[in-house]
């Protein structure tokens, strides 16, 4: 017999275009399950329970609840806030007070941590509660899945931006030579490599990727950019906010304390300008940037329908599995060989999971370090769904010259 109780539900870390998907998926689920008698939202995650600031989402109109599928950002609200030895008493007195018995967190690294530890909690204090991850992380690097929703969507979208951009430096190299595009990613380059699927031809944007994975050699780069220039007489570089040097130190990263999360992450962004006060110093061309900025991450219009439908599939595993008695697993996805793309869900234990970054393999990267290799490309290729807008080139038959050269 399934634990009877309430459900609770509640989302971390940065929104998505996908991540309510998940909360539908678990909500959807949650009524097939008699045992499961009241299903409710903390609001801003773990910080809506330690404030006992919880909806009741079995109140909602059910058009509210499906209109998730097709609405980004979190529904539920956000937070980043890392789980004090003094809150645990006062999430235990919430969850006996409204009888929750199954906890799904919804989230990245830093929020399976938090799953994992009431987990934990309500082992050791002998609380009956059912604890399910559901991963959600645009930058891709949670441990023990092939990949995290949200994922996809972003690379949709930044792989169209840079085929854009790169139609635009195209169009207007002789004043605009040099861009080069920020994207997000904290230690990890999965997001900047996505930037590869905008390249149809070989002379096409992006030229070149550089990611946190490899050391960023000022030298390097900009013998790269060199040679690029030499034979088009343009270039589209994509590069990713956490790039690194030899030591390990971010190229750019706030040093301030008010710009440090409660996790101790610092605020980065700034590479793209940095580069392109190098490039015009030492090369003496002139260079622009372009940075998304945190529409990249829950861009609807850009959203994967892979992704919407991997988001919700693990929302409504996590519920399965936690009524059949499971507690202390995030929802996993594994990809399957075959022709076609397909991954099923499985269970790996919050403990594998928890606080640890999956990084970019080598074999994801070319040798030079400044773009990615074929590999990973079948890898993220699946990831956006459907194709991209299909651009043409005009085929530039030249009209026979009558007069002198200009």
């Amino acid at each position: 017999m399934a634990m009877k109780g309430n459900a609770l539900m509640a989302q971390s870390g940065g929104p998505t275009a996908v991540i309510n998907n998940t909360i539908c998926g678990v909500a959807h689920e949650c009524a097939m399950h008699p045992e499961i008698e009241g299903v409710y939202g903390a609001i801003n995650g773990i910080l809506g329970v330690l404030k006992e600031n919880l909806i009741d989402l079995k109140r909602e109109d059910p058009y509210i609840i499906q209109g998730l599928r097709s609405t980004p950002s979190a529904a539920l609200g956000s937070c980043r806030y890392k789980l004090k030895e003094t809150d645990y008493a006062r999430i235990m007195d919430v969850f006996k007070a409204h009888n929750i018995r199954y906890f799904f967190y919804t989230g990245g690294n830093d929020s399976m941590d938090t799953a994992n530890k009431i987990d934990k909690m309500a082992k050791e204090r002998g609380y009956e509660l059912k604890v399910i991850g559901a991963p959600k992380t645009i930058d891709n690097d949670l441990e023990m899945t092939d990949h995290c929703p949200g994922y996809g969507s972003v690379s949709r979208f930044n792989a169209i931006a840079t085929r854009d951009a790169g139609r635009d430096t195209d169009a207007i190299y002789t004043s605009d030579t040099i861009k080069i595009i920020e994207t997000m990613g904290r230690d990890t380059g999965w997001i900047t490599a996505a930037t590869a699927l905008a390249k149809e031809g070989e002379n096409d944007a992006p030229h070149l990727i550089y990611l946190p994975e490899k050391p960023f050699i000022v030298e390097n780069f900009l013998n790269d950019v060199d040679q690029v220039y030499k034979k088009l007489g343009r270039a589209v570089i994509t590069v990713c906010e956490g790039l690194k040097n030899e030591n390990g130190e971010y190229l750019t990263a706030s040093k301030s304390a008010i710009d440090m999360d409660k996790f101790g992450h610092a605020q980065l962004g700034g590479v793209a300008d940095y580069l392109c006060k190098l490039i015009p110093a030492n090369l003496k061309i002139k260079a622009r940037f372009d940075k998304p900025g945190t529409i990249q991450r829950m861009s609807m219009a850009c959203a994967s329908k892979t992704d919407i439908e991997e988001a919700y599939r693990v929302g409504r595993v996590a519920v399965k599995s936690a009524v059949e008695g499971k507690s202390g697993y995030m929802v996993a996805l594994a990809r399957q060989n075959g022709p076609e793309y397909w991954c099923k869900t499985e269970l790996v234990k919050l403990d594998e999971v928890a606080n640890k970054v999956r990084k970019m393999p080598d074999s994801f990267i070319n040798k030079e370090g400044n773009f990615v290799s074929q590999e990973f490309i079948d890898y993220v290729k699946p990831l956006i769904g459907e194709p991209l807008p299909e651009y043409v080139r005009l085929n530039g038959q030249k009209v026979q010259r009558v007069l002198a050269p200009y």
